[in-house]
């Protein structure tokens, strides 16, 4: 019995409401790596993951497993766990951003209604899923798409409205505009 139980027969379910949205579930890319023991060698593979609601919400993760649907799986759960909110601008973003991560570099672009996603393996992956239809961009140095993706949410979370910019400012939207 719950003696110290003050939620008067409610429950807490923000964690299982959280594991229940319909998430849009993308594998970048999977790696096999191979260690090397006394009796032979060690496969094991790692799965960078990135899922997003489509409607601004987005994160990803990576799993290590010795089976790929384990390392999926797990690629997956840490996403979930990942998951933060981006600012949009319609069906783009509201300015011109570039993220940054390790030696990966990505710009961000808006583009009219109508342009579709320009954008290549890993990024087209993360900005599909953030539920972005028309943006143009462009990787920059590293090609690898852990750094690529890290970059490319770096470069997400930069973004501002008018209204968030304003209230930083302490002034009006119109004032900015």
């Amino acid at each position: 019995m719950a003696y110290n139980d003050n939620s008067g027969g409610r429950r807490d379910n923000r964690r299982e409401d959280a594991g229940h949205q319909d998430y849009i579930e993308k594998v970048v890319s999977l790696n096999r790596v191979a260690k090397t023991h006394k009796g032979g060698r060690t496969f094991t593979f790692s799965a960078l993951c990135v899922v997003g609601d489509g409607k601004g919400r987005v994160g990803y993760g990576l799993g290590k497993a010795q089976e790929i649907s384990e390392a999926i799986r797990k690629g997956i759960e840490d996403a979930k766990k990942r998951v933060f909110q981006i600012t949009r601008s319609g069906s783009t973003i509201p300015h011109e951003a570039t993220g940054v991560f390790g030696a990966g570099r990505v710009i961000l672009k808006p583009a009219p209604p109508g342009t579709g996603v320009i954008a290549g393996g890993a990024v087209r992956a993360v900005v599909e899923a953030a539920g972005i239809s028309d943006i143009r961009t462009k990787r920059l140095r590293s090609s690898n798409p852990q750094n690529v993706v890290a970059a490319t949410m770096a470069g997400l979370r930069s973004l501002r409205d008018a209204a968030q910019v304003a209230q930083i400012r302490g002034k009006t939207a119109e004032e900015i505009l």
